[in-house]
């Protein structure tokens, strides 16, 4: 049943308001999916995605802090024993986050810090509301075009982040890499719409095997798994 029809059955009485609770949570869900699932099957944030699914190994639960826009790691949480919350910048200033310290298990910025104007600072915040063993999760871009949102001012390299990780404390880089190869960087120096490309699961689709071949020199998107 649809949300809009739900809520009409509940105010007539025809349907209790626990029941509603169930329908809209399913919806809720479905919603959440489809959110994540554009952005973890666009050709440059695939094996990005997958990388860090593999590094995580069992879904993430507890406090979690998401800042603008976390949809792709949606199917990576566990919503059950998991307390969410998303915050956006530049209404929430991830660089003097209004949150104490030791606060949350996971911090994640997905394609922020090259926006921002001290990176480094914001990388700290995240280690300061972390909770000790707790990890931060920030993705990036190195090889991509200007894309102001509102600015943009960064480019980094896996070394990069692995570097001010360090100077900010972290105890552990668990994972530091990057994604990217000739193919694809000429793909979106041509169009966008290549760079929203869904990749198909099967192996051999031509899609799949770009979106997977990983040459080093030609990362476009980079990022880094740390542990407090």
């Amino acid at each position: 049943m649809h949300v809009k029809k739900a809520r009409e059955a509940m105010k007539q009485g025809r349907m209790t308001k626990e029941q509603f609770k169930a329908i809209f949570e399913r919806f809720e869900k479905r919603a959440r999916a489809t959110l994540g699932r554009g952005k973890r099957r666009s050709l440059t944030r695939y094996s990005m995605y997958r990388r860090i699914r593999e590094c995580l190994g069992e879904p993430m639960s507890g406090k979690i802090l998401g800042i603008s826009g976390i949809e792709g790691f949606y199917s990576f949480i566990n919503r059950k024993n998991a307390e969410v919350t998303e915050v956006q910048y530049p209404h929430v200033d991830i660089q003097n986050l209004p949150f104490k310290d030791d606060t949350f298990d996971f911090v994640i910025s997905d394609q922020v810090i090259e926006h921002i104007h001290d990176p480094k600072r914001a990388i700290c915040e995240s280690y300061r509301v972390l909770r000790k063993g707790g990890m931060a999760i920030h993705t990036t871009c190195f090889m991509n075009y200007f894309h102001p949102s509102p600015i943009d001012f960064w480019r980094f390299s896996p070394d990069a982040l692995r570097y001010v990780c360090k100077v900010c404390g972290f105890s552990e880089i668990l994972q530091c890499e990057g994604w990217g190869n000739r193919i694809v960087n000429l793909l979106c120096f041509m169009s966008d719409i290549f760079r929203s490309m869904k990749i198909p699961e099967t192996r051999w689709s031509a899609r799949h095997l770009i979106a997977t071949l990983n040459e080093e020199r030609y990362p476009i998107v980079t990022w880094v798994v740390a542990r407090k």
